[in-house]
């Protein structure tokens, strides 16, 4: 639990904190710290706040990715919390289908269309429904983060230690996440890797800060990130490309512009996509981007046996498959 162990007076709610780090929060991100204990602020100024280095842990500077151990002293500034709305709605309960289970963690699939958590205009997520279905648990914490338009694989930990212990091996890049896209045109089976380093950035849309992007940045960009995607063809479907593409990087919106980026626009993509042809598609029936998180490859957090699971195409994934294959040949 949070303790607040210095608490300066102030003239309003809004005052510099000093949070203690108690053993069951040893070893976690302190972005993700941070999330967890400042209900109500707003995801994007976290952030802020950690990179302009108003956050200090024991009077230091520390960035988004700096581990918390128990005793360590958070200075936290002070954040307008957003005022809680007793009209809004509440999460409703809502099991998803599950992978893989245990007391440690749960693998499930996640549907395309449903954010992981709540934020940026989303009341809530994927695990704010799940929280709510099962009141008796412990813990319940997202692993890692999948686009909302994304479905597939997703971890999330239900003790403190598979948490940190799998969110180590996503940050050393020990997992091997598959993931199954579909792209417009026939790509060439020698273009195997993509390693072309990407950059955020925002345009206007009238709300907030603005919609988050990325685009190809030049290799000595200092404010790029290096991105790494592997791409394998899994079969040719008529005018289309069924792929499995795997990311050594994990960076937002990786697999979208690096498979955009080579002429090759993931079908249904309406940031980065061929958008008449999203049309054409949407006419027929296919309203979402045909990116599915496959395939994850991970080390038990407790046993360190290796194990992998697995999340089925969705029907409508495979009834967009089904529509663009060529009928066979009409017998002699």
């Amino acid at each position: 639990m949070k303790q607040i162990i210095d608490t300066p007076p102030a003239t309003s709610a809004a005052a510099v904190k000093t949070l203690l780090v108690d053993e069951e929060s040893a070893g976690q991100r302190l972005d993700n710290f941070l999330l967890r204990h400042l209900k109500g602020v707003p995801k994007t100024h976290v952030y802020r706040i950690i990179r302009t280095g108003e956050v200090r842990i024991n009077k230091g500077r520390v960035n988004a990715d700096t581990r918390v151990q128990s005793g360590d002293l958070v200075r936290v500034p002070p954040v307008r919390v957003a005022t809680v709305d007793l009209d809004a709605t509440v999460a409703p309960g809502r099991e998803f289908p599950v992978l893989m289970e245990d007391e440690h963690m749960l693998a499930i699939d996640k549907p395309a269309g449903v954010a992981v958590h709540g934020g940026s205009g989303v009341s809530f997520g994927v695990i704010e429904q799940l929280r709510q279905a099962r009141p008796g648990a412990r813990m319940l914490e997202l692993v890692h983060r999948l686009d909302r338009d994304t479905s597939g694989v997703l971890l999330v930990a239900k003790k403190r230690s598979a948490l940190t212990r799998l969110q180590d091996q996503f940050r050393d890049r020990e997992t091997g996440k598959t993931y199954l896209a579909m792209v417009k045109g026939q790509w060439p089976s020698n273009k195997k890797v993509i390693d072309l380093p990407l950059q955020r950035y925002l345009i206007p849309n009238g709300v907030g800060e603005g919609e988050r992007r990325v685009r190809i940045a030049a290799k000595d960009d200092a404010n790029a990130q290096r991105a790494i995607t592997l791409v394998r063809v899994s079969r040719l479907v008529g005018d289309y490309s069924l792929l499995e593409v795997t990311i050594k990087t994990g960076r937002t919106h990786q697999i979208r512009v690096h498979l955009a980026s080579q002429g090759y626009p993931i079908i249904g993509d309406d940031k980065y996509g061929d958008f008449e042809w999203n049309k054409r598609l949407a006419a027929l029936g296919m309203k979402r981007m045909f990116l599915h998180a496959w395939r994850l490859q991970f080390v038990h957090p407790q046993t360190g046996r290796s194990e992998t699971v697995e999340a089925g195409l969705p029907t409508e994934l495979q009834h967009c498959i089904d529509h663009v294959q060529p009928p066979p040949p009409a017998p002699v």
